[in-house]
């Protein structure tokens, strides 16, 4: 780990055992996360796409431990989350913090929002006098755009938008260094989106926040991730930095996610529209294949595939896990 990373993942793996079939037959092993590696550096964003069951919010939640993991190692700024004990996990979640995708159902109903964005400060730093604690919630609330006269209100009295931006400002309370942002802008509406995504940059720029950015909407991803880590059935199939992924993918299902993308569909021109169509549905995380698990989908797939489980291996500009990679 170097001095300028402050999250490492290394090969990380998060299983779910499922309800057996029979009454005394085993459980199932749902394989939700496997082996998946990353890094990220202080103040920049990573994205993790995919699609739909991918594994991208798993693998998010387990770096932070609001998923069990069950092997692997998180180093985060230098100490093993997954080996921290209950009480110094406590103290360490100041440092990191997550914005949930819908921001109704993430904020307590019954509770004002001023209580809301104050709770953080009273768990994590009630060392803090209660008068300081007040103007540190006020401060919150300005950053965000919202009035200090709204701190009365209640969750249900705010539009999407601005349930977001509480729910970024509860974040934000107790300066965090880490910020899991779960789908946070996809329940809303595409003029809102363009609102919040620039003011997660302007935080970011203002305090150098650390964003691991979780989407399925890749021209939300082009617009505020700096690199990109690209899921398929719990596996990172293609890591590089955006002008990389975007201009040139090496992986096949890159390739066809790019070519899937409505508000990319201007780049039809782009070379990854040539490979850009696959067909049927992923395998189940149940039973997971042999070989590449991106064999039964893959206009380039041989036999080596179905045989091999290609790794992923840095190149010049990327990492790919593919044997036949795209030029």
């Amino acid at each position: 780990m170097s001095s300028d990373t402050l999250l490492e993942v290394k090969d990380l793996c998060v299983r779910f055992a499922t309800a057996p079939k029979s009454l005394f037959g085993e459980r199932p092993v749902l394989h939700a996360v496997r082996q998946v590696s990353f890094s990220l550096r202080p103040g920049r964003t990573l994205g993790l796409v995919g699609e739909s069951g991918s594994g991208k919010t798993t693998t998010g939640m387990a770096a932070i431990r609001l998923v069990p993991a069950h092997s692997g190692a998180v180093m985060f700024d230098g100490t093993d989350l997954l080996k921290l004990d209950a009480e110094d996990m406590r103290r360490s979640r100041r440092h990191l913090q997550v914005i949930f995708q819908d921001p109704y159902s993430s904020l307590n109903p019954r509770e004002r929002v001023g209580a809301i964005v104050r709770e953080p400060l009273e768990l994590m730093t009630p060392e803090l006098p209660k008068s300081e604690r007040e103007l540190r919630v006020r401060e919150l609330f300005n950053l965000v755009g919202l009035r200090q006269d709204q701190m009365a209100l209640f969750p249900h009295q705010f539009s999407g938008g601005q349930r977001q931006r509480i729910s970024i400002a509860r974040a934000l309370a107790t300066n965090p260094r880490l910020v899991v942002c779960d789908e946070p802008v996809s329940a809303l509406d595409v003029a809102i989106q363009a609102q919040i995504l620039n003011l997660l940059r302007r935080l970011q720029d203002d305090y150098r926040l650390s964003y691991l950015f979780i989407s399925h909407d890749l021209g939300v991803v082009q617009f505020i991730c700096d690199d990109i880590a690209v899921m398929y059935l719990g596996q990172i199939v293609e890591f590089a930095d955006r002008p990389t992924i975007f201009c040139r993918p090496r992986h096949p299902y890159t390739a066809a996610l790019l070519a899937a993308a409505p508000s990319l569909a201007r780049r039809k021109s782009a070379g990854y529209m040539r490979h850009g169509s696959v067909k049927g549905e992923p395998p189940s995380p149940l039973n997971i294949p042999a070989g590449c698990a991106f064999f039964s989908r893959c206009p380039r797939a041989q036999l080596k595939c179905q045989e091999e489980r290609p790794q992923l291996m840095p190149d010049a500009e990327s990492s790919v896990a593919c044997h036949y990679p795209l030029d």
